[in-house]
């Protein structure tokens, strides 16, 4: 298995794709089997030129891809680089022996309903669970029913892993956009509605980590009344108040600065795992806090709860995401050297975040030197936590690449 990456800031289109076309081919010793790129919103008047120019410079026969408002790859140095609000194209590939590749473009209308069998599911998708395949997917943000589709993945292949985001744009009125190449395949082309992807079997093995960045304040309360993404009630060690007078008994008890942080930055983690008592960062979903019923008392978060789970109020800021995200790479251990690595960062993290260029992929490559690196900021970030796939925010999720076996 190889893996490699080019990145290019040259403004013309034509310049960039000849300039990562040729980086590419330098370096392979063997044809390459499928290519994933990440293209800059500062094209989008070119979108529909970039898959013919890239097969001319480099006939790839599986080649899929998605528009960003940022992009990540690797310069001329192999050096990490995270390129925000300024031209792009960063282009991954992979020489893939003893690996199945199903590439796939789903149009939202084709989904199946949630109510539908695990082999629908699999039909559309085209490949078998006990194939044991791993997904990378690249969604328009808008039209596509993507928790309906991560849920109906999740449901067909519960063993498989799946990552990757929504496509992005920083200029006002252009639209997300998707891209997909198979030879010989009428779907080829570029839409701005639908998911396009990799179903990966055989030899390789994708580890994820889904860095959320933030941390816990206080301890975990358990819904005790709710409705649809309304908190009513919450208890703690036997009593039971609304979630607003919780809230104001914890703002009492913070610091200056945090009690300042939780002016606009306070998230609320969802416990995924409601047998596990000693709870780590890991452990929860984390969902944005959106407001507050001073009549009734009441919360609402990002997502539906029920009475019985447990949930914990959570900070984030530009630190605790460097943290959160050194820990879990620190803790990484695979069992097969890392050979690539892809990465889908939120739009509200890189120096919007940090205040300083190429913090997470730089990060990344320090725990992983001379490992290939691309990706985008993303509209949303998609990855597992537990046994089950989300759509995130404020997020980075990683997949490493490696051989199943050596």
């Amino acid at each position: 298995m190889f893996w490699t990456n080019a990145l290019s800031t040259q403004p013309s289109l034509e310049t960039a794709v000849t300039e990562v076309s040729q980086t590419i081919l330098s370096r392979l010793s063997s044809p390459a089997d499928v290519g994933i790129f990440w293209i800059s919103s500062a094209y989008a008047s070119d979108y529909s030129r970039l898959i013919p120019l890239i097969l001319e410079k480099f006939p790839l026969p599986i080649l899929i891809g998605c528009g960003g408002a940022g992009i990540i790859g690797q310069n001329e140095n192999k050096e990490s680089s995270e390129i925000e609000n300024n031209p792009a194209l960063s282009l991954t590939v992979g020489c893939l022996p003893n690996v199945k590749i199903n590439p796939f473009f789903l149009n939202p209308e084709s989904l199946p309903d949630l109510d539908s069998s695990p082999e629908i599911w699999q039909e559309l998708m085209g490949v078998s669970p006990q194939e044991q395949p791993n997904f990378i997917l690249l969604s328009d943000p808008f039209s596509t029913p993507i928790n309906d589709l991560l849920a109906g993945l999740d449901f067909a292949y519960p063993q498989s892993v799946k990552v990757g985001g929504l496509s992005s744009s920083n200029l006002m009125g252009v639209p997300g956009t998707v891209f997909y190449h198979q030879a010989d395949d009428p779907q080829s082309g570029f839409y701005h509605q639908g998911t396009v992807g990799l179903a990966l079997s055989g030899n390789i093995a994708i580890d994820t980590i889904v860095a959320q960045g933030c941390r816990p304040i206080g301890e975990p309360y358990q819904v005790v009344k709710g409705q649809r993404n309304i908190i009513l009630e919450l208890s703690q060690d036997g009593e039971t108040k609304s979630p607003l007078e919780w809230l104001r008994q914890l703002m009492e008890g913070l610091n200056d600065s945090d009690r300042s942080l939780a002016q606009h930055s306070l998230f609320v983690g969802v416990v995924r795992d409601e047998f596990k008592q000693e709870l780590q960062p890991g452990d929860f979903l984390i969902r944005n806090f959106l407001g507050v019923d001073p009549q009734l008392g009441a919360i609402s978060i990002g997502d539906h709860v029920r009475p019985g789970q447990r949930l914990q109020f959570h900070l984030r800021d530009a630190q605790t995401s460097a943290d959160d995200l050194d820990t879990l790479l620190k803790q990484s251990n695979p069992p097969t050297p890392i050979q690539g690595a892809l990465m889908f960062s939120c739009l509200g993290r890189g120096q919007t975040l940090y205040q300083i260029p190429n913090f997470d992929s730089q990060l990344l490559a320090n725990y992983f030197p001379g490992v290939p690196i691309g990706g985008f900021f993303c509209n949303g970030e998609i990855g597992p936590v537990g046994k089950e796939t989300f759509l995130h925010g404020y997020t980075s999720v990683i997949a490493l690449l490696r051989q199943l076996r050596i």
